[in-house]
């Protein structure tokens, strides 16, 4: 009977232990300092999303703070967790905010940058659509890269709207969007405030339009110069629709 006790009481030891690391990592949770002169840029991420998705158009963003007399760009990460989310290369990331309970900035601008089950069970995370639908509401712009743009169909969003997605994913889009405007042969499309991109390394190109769209064409060859990036927009196969 002892024996029962003393395991009674080393498992309430430990559960309480537990509980109070539990409530200890999140009283310590620090977010971002988000400079109010700027845009609010969050990036959607989640278990598999691909590295070059979500570094390729972080990067061009980030690096505009060291631009001067522009409207530089706050970059963060948001996701449905607090705990780390594993990339589909295998990165692990601690997402700056946890969509489902902290408060947010206002987003100015959501980035989607693919992820591994973007085109099956990530479209059934209905949390995550509604998400996505409420900040369109409030964002100047949208952007998804390679099959991000599936997630953005589920949300309605490219109702109406001309959009891309990775080469040999576009056929698969059309089979389960058949009523939206998807196109073949371009890299980025550009939709009122949808810019969809092929993805992979030409989400850099995505990226440098929509600050060239912003900022100009010298600022964004700046930016494409800092990452030793030859970039001419005339040189880069897309569709703005007027």
């Amino acid at each position: 009977m002892k024996k029962i006790f003393f395991l009674a009481f080393i498992i309430a030891v430990f559960s309480c232990k537990t509980n109070d690391e539990n409530k200890k990592i999140a009283q310590e949770k620090t977010f971002p300092k988000l400079n109010n002169d700027r845009y609010n840029v969050a990036f959607l991420i989640m278990d598999g999303t691909f590295n070059t998705e979500l570094t390729a158009p972080f990067d061009i963003f980030q690096h505009t703070i060291f631009r001067e007399n522009i409207k530089a760009m706050n970059v963060f990460t948001v996701a449905n967790t607090d705990k780390p989310i594993t990339t589909f290369e295998g990165i692990r990331i601690l997402p700056d905010y946890n969509y489902l309970k902290d408060a947010l900035p206002k987003i100015d601008i959501l980035v989607i940058p693919s992820a591994e089950h973007h085109l099956d069970t990530d479209l059934e995370d209905t949390k995550m659509i509604h998400f996505v639908q409420k900040i369109d509401k409030e964002a100047m712009y949208i952007t998804s890269h390679c099959d991000g743009a599936f997630v953005l169909a589920k949300a309605g969003l490219l109702n109406s709207k001309v959009s891309t997605t990775f080469p040999s994913d576009i056929d698969k889009m059309i089979e389960m969007f058949p009523n939206l405007d998807v196109r073949k042969d371009v890299l980025f499309v550009h939709d009122e405030k949808y810019i969809t991109s092929a993805g992979g390394a030409k989400s850099f190109e995505a990226a440098l339009y929509l600050c060239e769209y912003l900022y100009g064409k010298e600022v964004a060859k700046s930016l494409a110069g800092g990452l030793v990036i030859d970039w001419n927009v005339a040189n880069v196969p897309h569709l703005i629709v007027e």
